[in-house]
């Protein structure tokens, strides 16, 4: 009787320490920054005029960001 106490305490550290080796610790991957979306009536209203500062295209009424700011033309014309 002895025996089989000792062996189901050895078989659930077994059991004990397989779980654990294979329980996952790594890092959970980092979210994707997704960018806002607005609706077409607020992309018009903030669209910024030539002049402004600006960071992309979508960002200036011209759709032309160049150095950092809402440009007329291009540099090609």
């Amino acid at each position: 009787m002895h025996c089989w106490k000792m062996l189901a305490v050895a078989l659930l550290c077994s059991l004990l320490l397989c779980q654990t080796h294979c329980a996952s610790l790594s890092q959970p991957e980092p979210q994707l920054v997704r960018q806002r979306r607005m609706t077409p009536f607020w992309r018009g209203v903030s669209l910024r005029p030539v002049g402004a500062s600006c960071r992309d295209n979508s960002e200036c009424i011209t759709m032309l960001c160049r150095k950092n700011r809402c440009f007329l033309t291009t540099a090609s014309e």
